[in-house]
């Protein structure tokens, strides 16, 4: 492997245990910023995760798992640390917490990457329960503001979690200040401005970074893309729903495939393509990256309208 890939993914990789009954366990690989990595990789666009994983079983099945999506090997770190555990003892609703006060996701280095990879890199993204995590938090944050004075583009999903208090505050606002394109959802909302309404929630995220590119996902009601004045929305195709683990992941991932791979085409499209992700990543169960045969089987499902023509 010698080429550097074009979009690099940087945060947390992880293990989901999951209760099934009082006392059946199950475990399954997981992580917000790894799945948007495995996602891009299974698309066709050369990527990478960057982050760190512990030298054990947990992190042989990461490995593993990266291997088979295609993702550059050389950005995975491998430390003798424990690993970093998600406990989701109830499903629905979900109840969970986190094991990890040393685990090796926080002793990531991104000194330790290939030379040269963030002149390769047009896109890096960002997010999940690493930019809560210090001392990973501080690192990931400094890595993005050089990115950014470099002239990368910067993408994050700030994927709500229970331990995203009021000291992810500032956090919220330095990555958002910092992004191209923002991706958050209702629920995202409603948990990190700690209310009920999302709608003005959001219109407070967008007032810290006005000219960025928002992915707004709705669940099943579908998605919006808002830039400046304008706003796109596109309900949801009807599909046989096997699993919606990883649909947030997907849409993000499909938006960023449009806007790499078609940066020509119109807002509708690039929304077509991240709402035709999220329905491709619910086919299959658990976090299951949606090949492109399978993105492009739905975009003729989605409709897209744009408010600025009716209002018109």
């Amino acid at each position: 492997m010698s080429g550097l890939p074009v979009f690099v993914s940087a945060g947390e990789a992880l293990t989901d245990m999951l209760r099934d009954g009082a006392d059946n366990w199950t475990s399954q690989v997981g992580g917000s910023t790894w799945n948007v990595a495995r996602v891009m990789a299974r698309l066709g666009v050369p990527s990478a995760f960057a982050g760190a994983v512990s030298d054990d079983v947990f992190g042989d099945a990461l490995l593993r798992a990266s291997a088979e999506a295609g993702l550059d090997s050389r950005f995975l770190q491998r430390l003798g640390h424990s690993p970093l555990l998600a406990i989701v003892y109830e499903r629905n609703p979900p109840r969970y917490f986190f094991v990890g006060d040393d685990s090796a996701d926080l002793y990531f280095d991104p000194d330790r990457l290939p030379a040269g990879w963030h002149g390769a890199a047009s896109w890096v993204h960002f997010g999940g329960i690493s930019l809560a995590r210090p001392p990973l938090r501080d690192t990931l944050l400094a890595l993005a503001v050089r990115l950014k004075e470099q002239g990368v583009a910067i993408s994050y999903d700030p994927n709500y979690r229970a331990l995203m208090d009021e000291r992810y505050d500032p956090v919220l606002r330095q990555m958002t200040a910092l992004a191209d394109v923002i991706k958050v959802s209702d629920e995202d909302l409603c948990g990190l401005f700690r209310c009920q309404d999302p709608e003005p929630a959001l219109a407070a995220l967008r007032a810290l970074n006005p000219g960025a590119l928002y992915l707004y996902t709705l669940g099943a009601a579908g998605a919006r893309l808002l830039h400046g004045g304008h706003t796109w929305s596109a309900p949801a195709p009807e599909v046989r729903v096997a699993d919606t683990v990883g649909a947030g992941d997907a849409s993000i991932a499909a938006l960023l495939y449009s806007l790499m791979r078609q940066p020509e085409a119109g807002m509708d499209q690039h929304l077509r393509y991240a709402v035709a992700g999220g329905a491709a990543a619910c086919l299959a169960p658990g976090a299951a990256p949606p090949t492109l045969e399978q993105l492009q089987q739905q975009l003729p499902a989605v409709s897209v309208y744009n408010h600025q023509a009716v209002q018109s």
